[in-house]
Parts: structure tokens; C-alpha cells; sequence
């Protein structure tokens, strides 16, 4: 069990020695999402402590690095982590004496990036610290708990992803799973799906199918719209204006993902698009659609 109590925190350790203190001595603070920022205080007052114990193992204060440019980011990756890549910089700059967090998933959970610190600080004989003791990764039996440690924290995520995407597909079983609605449809609060209220989005909507059967294809809906200036009412998902109502031209993208809603038919879809892992994103991100 981790000991969370400071008084009790190991104040000396062979592994640092002098020519250490000439560096700085970095601590590196990370919640995972925002949500937990605001939640999870203690848990962020517990890694700014972590300047104390920098203190308590010889280091001045003038001489401890606080990055915390990556509160309200996953560790899954270090993509969009700045502060974990200017952690890795400056070590490779042979400024980091010594690496402070109070666990190592906070640092990361990809082994791929945990991996790449523990070489480049054994390289440069940065010792990394957190709440059970000090590792030096030059060393075989400190790299072979680092490495440990980085795996269980790497399968915890994957643990965590798991049971939030099983339990996701098991509300989406039921029907309760909710899914962003396209136009013409609005969600009210009390979790029943209505018609939207305003009668011009509801007109519109029709009158696409309507042409869709006349015309028989997208590009002469498409066209038919825009000869007559006809505009489709979108409700917004996000932001400050949530739920305002925003008139927009059509597309080609968004009359084809509206005519293939099957919400329009009545009927109940999740999962009919596929993640392209090479992207790391939805390879279908047009409006009305999931």
C-alpha cells in the first residue's frame, strides 16, 4: 500500500548524490481529465507537495521545477502533453537531477513514452522518485520495478477503457445509451426525444426527403437548395450557446449523412462507424451522424 503521509517520505537516499543537486530537481503534476482537476483537489495538492520533499532530499527551493502543463490530460499518450515532452527535454539536456511524482502513472501510461524516459535517464543518471522510495534506472533490480510499475499503470488504463466501453455497449443494448440527435430532433429534460420546436427546422427536414423521392439524387437536392437559398437549422452540441439554434448551408457531406440517419426511419443505431487508430479520431465527423 502506498504511504501517503509526508512526515514518513524517505529525506535521504544513497542514489543521490552530490553532482545531483547541481541540476534541478523536477516535479511533474497531471490529472487526467479536467473534470478530475476540479474534483480531485487533494490528489493535486498532494504532487505540489512533492516541492517539499525535493527540499527534504537537498535541493533548494530556487532549484525545483514545477510542470504542470499537463493537468486535465490522459497519460495514454504524450501527444498533446507538452509538459511530459519538456520533461524529457530538459533531462536530455543533462539539467534533471532528480524526477518528483507521487505515482508513476502520472508521469505515463503508454509503456512506449515510460520506456523512453527510463532510457534517457538512465543515460544521463536521473534518479525518479515517488511516494514508495527513490529508483535509479541505470540499475537492474530499480529498472526491472520501474518497468513494472510503468505495465501495471499502462494495463490499468486499459482496464479502465474496457469496462467504460462494455458498459456503454450494454446501455446501447437497452436503448438508454444517449446519442447526439441530428436536426429536427431535440432531447428534452427529461430524457425524451421530441420533434423540434421550431416548425421551420421541421419543415426543412421534410422537404429534403420530399425532393430526395422527386428528384432522386443528393446533388440535385443539394442543388435545389441552394438555387433557393434554403438553409438547415442546426442545434449546437457544445460551447457557451448549447442548444441555440444555428442556421447553416448545406453540403454535400451533411445532406448524404442526414438522408442515411436511420433515426429518420425510427430506428435505434450505435456503432456504425468505425476509429481509425492511425487518426485517432472518427473517420466520419459530420453533423447529425454517430
Amino acid at each position: 500500500m502506498i504511504n501517503h503521509n509526508p512526515e514518513k517520505w524517505e529525506l535521504r537516499s544513497e542514489k543521490i548524490l552530490p553532482y545531483h543537486w547541481e541540476r534541478l530537481a523536477v516535479v511533474y503534476v497531471r490529472q487526467s481529465t479536467l473534470q478530475q482537476v476540479l474534483d480531485h483537489q487533494e490528489s493535486t495538492r498532494l504532487q505540489y507537495g512533492l516541492v517539499n520533499r525535493a527540499q527534504a532530499l537537498g535541493w533548494s527551493e530556487e532549484r525545483v521545477l514545477v510542470i504542470d502543463d499537463d493537468l486535465g490530460k490522459s497519460g495514454a499518450s504524450v501527444q498533446g502533453r507538452e509538459g511530459f515532452q519538456q520533461l524529457v527535454a530538459e533531462v536530455g539536456l543533462n539539467h534533471v537531477g532528480l524526477i518528483l511524482g507521487v505515482e508513476m502513472s502520472r508521469l505515463a501510461r503508454s509503456s512506449k513514452d515510460w520506456h523512453q524516459l527510463l532510457e534517457i535517464c538512465a543515460l544521463f543518471g536521473t534518479p525518479i522518485a515517488d511516494l514508495d522510495g527513490v529508483y535509479d534506472p541505470s540499475q537492474y533490480n530499480d529498472r526491472l520495478l520501474l518497468g513494472l510499475k510503468g505495465t501495471m499503470s499502462e494495463a490499468e488504463l486499459h482496464i479502465f477503457k474496457q469496462r467504460m466501453t462494455q458498459g456503454k455497449l450494454n446501455k446501447a443494448r437497452r436503448g438508454e445509451l444517449n446519442l447526439p440527435l441530428p436536426s429536427g430532433y431535440v432531447q428534452r429534460a427529461s430524457g425524451e426525444v421530441t420533434f423540434d420546436p421550431d416548425e421551420q427546422v421541421q419543415q426543412i427536414i421534410k422537404l429534403i426527403f420530399q425532393k430526395f423521392d422527386d428528384l432522386g439524387t443528393l446533388n440535385a437536392v443539394l442543388c435545389y437548395l441552394v438555387q433557393h437559398g434554403i438553409q438547415l437549422g442546426i442545434r449546437l452540441r457544445t460551447g457557451p450557446s448549447k442548444g441555440e439554434l444555428e442556421w447553416r448551408r448545406p453540403n454535400r457531406m451533411t445532406l448524404q449523412n442526414l438522408l442515411k440517419n436511420p433515426v429518420y426511419a425510427g430506428a435505434y443505431a450505435y456503432g456504425r462507424r468505425q476509429i481509425d487508430p492511425r487518426k485517432n479520431k472518427r473517420d466520419d465527423p459530420a453533423l447529425g451522424v454517430w
